[in-house]
This record gives structure tokens, sequence and C-alpha cells, in this order.
């Protein structure tokens, strides 16, 4: 019998506390997530599907067990390589002064992504596979409703390639045909390669249905249907 394939992406009983008040924000949880993974968390407001999220990511110091990418611990140096392919969108993304355009080539700045370069052709048909034409690269970042902000910042994210996405109700500000749209650029996405997994917070029933294969539910910091799970025949 063949041995279990290890997770892409593990949480090992990680924690978040409040630094001011020393406070648990969010319970120990352990998460496996493995290639093909399509997890969708759900919960009510303030649960802590967020922090979940942002622990995932590195983005906020965890406490206890750790992080482990591809079987390997995650420590302080490693951390840019691994955001390069573990990428986190918040709900309500930033962008910079300037263009459409301008805001998709930030991240070939960045240290990470310097052995890289911007596709524009890639960046076009990532924009019309959500409705966008080439003219809205030229359209100023000031100008962009919510719904077109999360759309950019989508793109920005999808154009580096990651391994693991985790979505913070990413289409939040999007009308239903828009939202159907971006939902088939993500599971387009997740199957041009083997090594891809989703980890996506949705307040929508409908849309966790659609989207999900694995259901997990924050409520008051603690995670439910998780542990350390097998991967899916």
């Amino acid at each position: 019998m063949p041995a279990a394939a290890a997770p892409l992406l593990a949480a090992i009983e990680v924690a978040r506390r409040d630094p001011l008040s020393g406070r648990l924000l969010l319970q120990p949880f352990s998460l496996d997530v493995f290639a093909g993974d399509r997890i969708v968390l759900t919960g009510p407001t303030g649960s802590g599907k967020s922090l979940l999220l942002r622990s995932l990511a590195l983005i906020d110091p965890v406490e206890g067990g750790g992080i482990t990418l591809q079987g390997k611990a995650v420590h302080g140096d490693d951390v840019p390589g691994f955001r390069a392919k573990v990428a986190y969108l918040r709900q309500r993304p930033a962008m910079l002064e300037g263009t459409v355009e301008s805001n998709l080539r930030i991240p070939f700045s960045i240290a990470a992504h310097a052995h890289r370069r911007f596709e524009r052709d890639k960046a076009v048909r990532l924009l019309a596979a959500v409705g966008e034409g080439p003219a809205f690269m030229a359209k100023l970042a000031r100008d962009l409703s919510g719904g077109e902000t999360q759309l950019v910042a989508l793109i920005r994210v999808l154009q580096l390639d990651p391994c693991v996405l985790l979505l913070d109700e990413p289409t939040s500000a999007l009308d239903h045909d828009t939202t159907l749209a971006v939902e088939g650029v993500l599971n387009t996405w997740l199957d041009a390669l083997p090594m891809r997994a989703l980890v996506m917070v949705t307040h929508s029933a409908t849309q966790a249905a659609r989207m999900g294969r694995r259901l997990l539910r924050m409520e008051g910091g603690v995670l439910s249907g998780a542990g350390r799970a097998a991967p899916a025949p």
C-alpha cells in the first residue's frame, strides 16, 4: 500500500494571542492542506477566520507548533521565499498610486520575484477572464471600485503562480456574474498544475457549496472540521 501523500502546507498546533492582553484569539489548531485541496472556511464575523489565514501565511506571529511547506518547517530566514509560494489576499486589498498596470508590476520589484519579469499578455488574459478588457490596464487605481480593486489584487497574486492561495472573501464586493467568473478562474488555476491548493473564507453558503471540497468552520477562535486529515482519494 503506497504511503499517504505529505501535505503541501501544514499548521501544527498553531495559536495566536493578543500581544497586549495575552488573551488567546485563535485556539491551537492543526490543519493539513494537500495538493488539489479546495478548502472553504466559514463562520460568523469576528470568529477568527482572517486570523487563521494570516497565521497560515505567517503574516502575524504565531505561538506553539509551527508551519511547514512541503514537509519543511518554515523559520525566519525562510519567510520571504515562503510568501512567494503561499499567497495571502485580504478582503480589502491595498492599491498604490498609479494605474492598474503599474500595480500589477509592483511584485516584480520585490526581491523574492526579482528573477521573474512582468508578462503583460498574461495579465491581460487573466483580466479578460474576469470580464475586463485591455483598456482596464490604464485605469487609475484611485478610480477603482471596491470590486475592481479585488479583481486587480487577485490578478496581481495569480500572475506570480503561487502554490497555495489563502483568500479572505475575495468576491465580497463583486456582482453575481463576476463572482462566477472569478470562481472559474480559480478553478482553472487549481486544475492547471497538480501542486496547488486553495483555502478561502466566504460568508456565502452557495459559494461554499460551489467551491468547497473540504468545509471548515470557525466559532469563537476554535477551528472545527480540520485536524491532521488524510488527503482526498
